[in-house]
């Protein structure tokens, strides 16, 4: 083998290399930032991984809000459901100004014990719009529940 012909593969296995490098750094970037969506059905049957960052999507239940006066006024308790499941769900901070019982709400966080602790709530902009998520999430359990009532 020349010295000319060993210098081109020496190039050309670093470009290789150099390429998979960078798509392996791009695919662990993206898969850091995905955020998977499930619906209270789908957490109640065991679909969620435990302790991972996902987001979950609802109607808040009516009756269900609960402050806790002793710790903080940020601390939240609320139950989120689906029309078919419901799911306990724990926020410490600021409710969304939109935020309210019987309205759609997207929260993102993971799963601890049983219980949904949420980092972030998002509350529906105005009474029309529902997010995709959890229009899709509803219309699933709607019909779960209308087949197994047949």
């Amino acid at each position: 083998m020349t010295p000319k012909r060993k210098q081109r593969l020496m190039l050309v296995g670093l470009l290789v290399a150099g390429v998979s490098m960078a798509v392996g750094l791009a695919l662990t970037a993206l898969n850091k930032n995905i955020n998977l969506f499930f619906s209270p059905s789908q957490i109640l049957a065991g679909e969620a991984p435990e302790n991972t960052h996902f987001k979950i999507g609802g109607m808040v239940v009516t009756g269900s809000v609960k402050r806790n006066d002793t710790d903080s006024d940020l601390d939240v308790r609320f139950s989120l459901t689906d029309t078919a499941e419901t799911v306990e769900v724990s926020y410490t901070g600021i409710l969304p100004d939109l935020f309210r019982e019987g309205q759609g709400i997207v929260a993102t966080g993971s799963m601890k014990q049983g219980v949904f602790i949420a980092d972030q709530v998002l509350a529906k902009h105005d009474e029309t719009y529902m997010p995709p998520e959890v229009a899709d999430a509803l219309k699933a359990a709607n019909e779960k529940k209308d087949g197994e009532t047949n």
